[in-house]
């Protein structure tokens, strides 16, 4: 086996497929490049083939939403306190949090939807993330990689289920993981964390009804954080005193 690092893995990629890649990143370890989808599949079938590549195995395909990629739902430095942490009451956007049409865009990440493709090969030692954008926003279409690895055919039915993500030339693209009847794509960061639709069962009607949810009040959930003082300390020494003198 010969061991190639991720730079000069990413050079070779550079000097083989020239402007048919849009970006070429090493980080954390691993090289990452960005693939148009007209190019995808020949860039795909070369890194599967060829003899300075031998990326047999695709390892992970998954869909991503990078919408308000890099924000944050709280600006927590306004509500840091010296008597510790206040929890906000409101996020940054009191009104339609989830009107995203007019949020900044990311300045490396202008499109919302990507494929993302973990490629492995066995002779070189070497790991690849391979990440395509889809052109539209409205109406994500990526082609399939069926063709060039079969085991991305689940793994595209759990993108397109999850984020909406239509892969082109799949041969059997449906739902995979939600129910028949699910409404909207629970991946994606303006589906709403209630839901647009509950199951329940009617007694009247017999039968498994959906309805649009009532039972749950929408709210963001923001982990508590506990920060330590003079204070928990004081009230521990003073518990322990108690039980002792008890």
């Amino acid at each position: 086996m010969t061991q190639t690092t991720p730079q000069q893995l990413a050079d070779r990629l550079r000097a083989r497929f020239g402007d048919r890649i849009d970006n070429i990143e090493v980080s954390v370890g691993q090289a990452t490049i960005e693939v148009p989808p007209a190019h995808l599949v020949e860039v795909c079938t070369a890194l599967r083939d060829e003899a300075e590549f031998r990326f047999v195995q695709l390892v992970d395909l998954c869909g991503v939403d990078f919408l308000g990629f890099g924000e944050g739902e709280w600006a927590t430095s306004d509500t840091a306190t010296s008597q510790g942490f206040g929890r906000g009451v409101q996020g940054d956007s009191v009104q339609g949090r989830f009107g995203w049409e007019n949020r900044p865009q990311h300045p490396q990440f202008l499109r919302r939807f990507a494929s993302v493709v973990h490629l492995l090969s066995y002779e070189y030692n070497a790991r690849l993330r391979v990440r395509s954008f889809a052109p539209e926003d409205a109406l994500p279409v990526l082609p399939t990689l069926t063709g060039v690895w079969p085991s991305a055919n689940w793994y595209e039915r759990e993108s397109f289920d999850l984020y909406g993500i239509i892969y082109e030339g799949h041969p059997d693209l449906r739902r995979i993981l939600t129910d028949y009847g699910f409404v909207g794509h629970p991946f994606r960061k303006d589906f709403p964390l209630i839901g647009n639709v509950e199951v329940r069962y009617d007694p009247e009607a017999r039968r498994v009804v959906y309805e649009p949810v009532t039972s749950v009040t929408p709210r963001v959930t923001v982990a508590r954080v506990v920060r330590e003082d003079s204070r928990w300390q004081t009230s521990r020494e003073e518990a322990a005193d108690d039980w002792k003198d008890n």
